[in-house]
């Protein structure tokens, strides 16, 4: 397990992104706190970099991105399975590999 680098875009996000890919059990340090990542994750993905509410604005390069879809721990990942975009449709892959709106 080693110490993984993140890097604070703006000074008023609320995530942080990854400096290096991280395996499962490497180490982030947000808010004065060490953290280990629960899955393995690439360079560039999102982290929150303290706790998100539910609906809260996911803020990256100082801008909205979107919004938190349920409360988002420091540390855990950001990505479609807990935020979505408020300017476009997000979609995913249903079982028959079809795409569908999430917000559908």
């Amino acid at each position: 397990m080693k110490p993984v680098n993140t890097v604070l875009l703006a000074s008023g996000d609320n995530v942080v992104v990854l400096a290096a890919s991280a395996a499962a059990g490497d180490r982030v340090r947000l808010s004065g706190r060490e953290l280990a990542l629960p899955e393995p994750l690439g360079l560039g993905h999102k982290l929150a970099a303290h706790n998100i509410p539910d609906g809260e604005k996911i803020i990256k390069y100082g801008a909205p991105i979107g919004s938190a879809t349920r409360a988002i721990s420091a540390g855990e990942h950001v990505h479609l399975h807990n935020m979505q975009s408020d300017y476009l449709p997000t979609y995913t892959l249903d079982a028959e590999h079809q795409f569908h709106s999430a917000k559908s």
